[in-house]
């Protein structure tokens, strides 16, 4: 707020009052559709109360509400300058020879600092709520869920062993990770880095200590020699609980500061990354994508009230929302696909959108 002038500070106001009000009935609708399907899936729980059910959807409503969050600048946005627009407050300001760009900038700017703070404070909070939601939504459907459970399979390794894990089932208990029905296959690296396959493990559990794997009722067997049994032993583990966790979970789980790390180990384990990397990119992109969405809701919302056809042009606008989020959805699948770089994927759609908005803004603005 330092630096700018009281219009700019009113209609900045206006703006950040709009998208606070959009933000509301989004949160609320998501919170509603959240609850129902949460009622839907703990049916068979009997003993299950609101008060629990109200719990573990505020757990998993931040990430969703996170995924929509470009839709609550968009719509927001345009809320606020159509308010603006309809009361002839425009009109008087251009009247008085004030340029669009005087007051679209700072609300611009204002987004674009709300999406840092979304994506270094509020994603890795949402990250952990749905961290949160999966462990407490398993402990209260344990015993009770009848989908067979899905087989585990997880890579560590450094620059001289590499070790592939496949296990039946696995949960987790107080934050220590335990799979059940385990096989480690374990490759040794020759000089030239082409892995050879030294020994295999068959254990009943392992279970994921700082540093290590405790494994119960071991089976060890060595290329060319007998197996050998033994009720309990320990191998050393690249992994830690966060981040065996993160194996399992989809890249959009994974909080921001955690990518690089993700990154690094999921590579060092001799898996692609790729899906990591785009999502790192795609959250580095999101100021970028809210500064646009601010933009676009001000080019669709500028036309003069009394020459029609505000309406009109502000419902285009939601659809050109609707399309930027599509193709940002699609251009992440092409990524997927190795059919396009991840960088392009990550920062064609924010940029394409940003590039619309200002295209628009001038002519419209400067003729």
């Amino acid at each position: 707020m330092i630096g700018l002038g009281r219009l700019e500070r009113y209609v900045m106001g206006r703006t950040l009052a709009g998208v606070g009000a959009a933000l509301a009935v989004i949160s609320a609708v998501i919170l509603l559709v959240s609850f129902v399907n949460l009622s839907r899936e703990v049916a068979v729980r009997a003993d299950v109360g609101v008060a629990q059910l109200f719990g573990l959807t505020l757990l998993q409503a931040p990430a969703t509400i996170l995924l929509l969050a470009p839709f609550v600048f968009l719509f927001g946005g345009i809320a606020a300058y159509v308010g603006l627009n309809r009361r002839s407050e425009l009109v008087a300001m251009r009247a008085a020879g004030v340029s669009a760009w005087r007051f679209i900038l700072p609300s611009a700017g204002a987004a674009f600092v709300i999406g840092v703070i979304t994506v270094t404070v509020f994603n890795p909070l949402a990250a952990a709520f749905s961290a949160r939601y999966e462990s407490d939504r398993a402990d209260l459907m344990e015993n009770y869920l009848t989908d067979a459970p899905q087989e585990v399979w997880l890579r560590q390794g450094d620059e001289r062993t590499q070790m592939v894990i496949h296990a039946k089932a696995r949960d987790t208990v107080e934050g220590v990770v335990r799979l059940k029905a385990v096989s480690i296959f374990v490759y040794q690296k020759d000089k030239r880095g082409v892995p050879a396959f030294k020994r295999r493990l068959e254990a009943a559990e392992a279970r994921l200590l700082p540093g290590y794997w405790r494994l119960t009722d071991v089976r060890e067997a060595s290329a060319g020699e007998n197996s050998v049994r033994s009720d309990s032993l320990s191998i050393r583990s690249t992994l830690d609980a966060e981040s065996a966790m993160e194996r399992f979970a989809a890249p959009e789980s994974v909080a921001f500061w955690r990518l690089p790390a993700a990154i690094r180990m999921t590579e060092q384990a001799g898996f692609s990354a790729g899906g990591y990397r785009l999502r790192h990119q795609q959250l580095l992109a999101t100021p970028v994508l809210f500064a646009a969405m601010s933009i676009l809701a001000a080019a669709f919302s500028l036309r003069l009230a009394r020459l029609g056809g505000l309406a009109g042009l502000a419902g285009a606008g939601v659809g050109l929302g609707f399309v930027v989020f599509f193709f940002n959805e699609f251009s992440g699948a092409l990524a997927d696909a190795d059919i396009i770089p991840l960088f392009a994927a990550a920062w064609a759609p924010p940029v394409v959108a940003l590039l619309s908005g200002l295209s628009l803004l001038c002519y419209t603005e400067d003729g």
